[in-house]
């Protein structure tokens, strides 16, 4: 489960990686155009999001996620290599999401100057999702991810498949784990498609 490099230099320069003001995440202007999945909120559960660490395997590393007083998500933790761990992650599910007038998946985020992994499928118990990474500057950044740079991964293996095809969304994920043990925090404003 430890993230692979997915062409990530190619990759951030054509998602169009922007920083923020440091004091705020960019929201995009164009309402019509966009469509909000999850926009955190002081005092607003996070009901539907779970933490999955790798002591699924045996694993452990620790992860949590709070809503801090800025009402920003906060997935912070601690990852092992102890027992074959190496990552944490959060995840929610969706009954089915209808993407396919959208091409791409936003996140409003401040990281850590790590990198990080985004996942999705596209079914329910999908044998395979499609994976993004993405690195973080310690600033507030809009991370912009075409829907067509999802590369489809197993276990965290590159797999010979199509990339996303922006169609349908069951799951989305946000995995920490650069194959080293270390601790990480990354604050989430807002997720929406483009």
């Amino acid at each position: 489960m430890i993230l692979r490099p997915l062409v990530l230099g190619a990759a951030l320069a054509a998602a169009g990686c922007l920083s923020c003001p440091p004091s705020s995440p960019e929201r995009p202007t164009d309402a019509a155009a966009n469509h909000d999945i999850f926009q955190f909120r002081q005092g607003i559960p996070l009901d539907g999001w779970e933490v999955e660490d790798d002591n699924v395997m045996g694993g452990l590393s620790r992860g949590r996620l709070v809503v801090n007083e800025a009402g920003n998500a906060l997935f912070t933790g601690d990852i092992s290599l102890d027992n074959n761990g190496g990552f944490s992650s959060i995840q929610y599910d969706f009954a089915s999401l209808d993407v396919s007038g959208y091409q791409a998946l936003c996140l409003g985020l401040r990281g850590d100057g790590k990198r990080y992994q985004v996942r999705v499928e596209s079914a329910p118990r999908a044998r395979h999702a499609y994976a993004f990474d993405f690195q973080t500057d310690g600033n507030w950044q809009v991370i912009e991810i075409p829907f067509r740079q999802m590369e489809a991964i197993r276990h965290g293996d590159r797999l010979d498949l199509p990339n996303y095809p922006g169609e349908t969304m069951t799951r989305i994920q946000i995995l920490a784990g650069e194959g080293r043990a270390e601790s990480f925090q990354l604050e989430i404003d807002r997720i929406w498609l483009k």
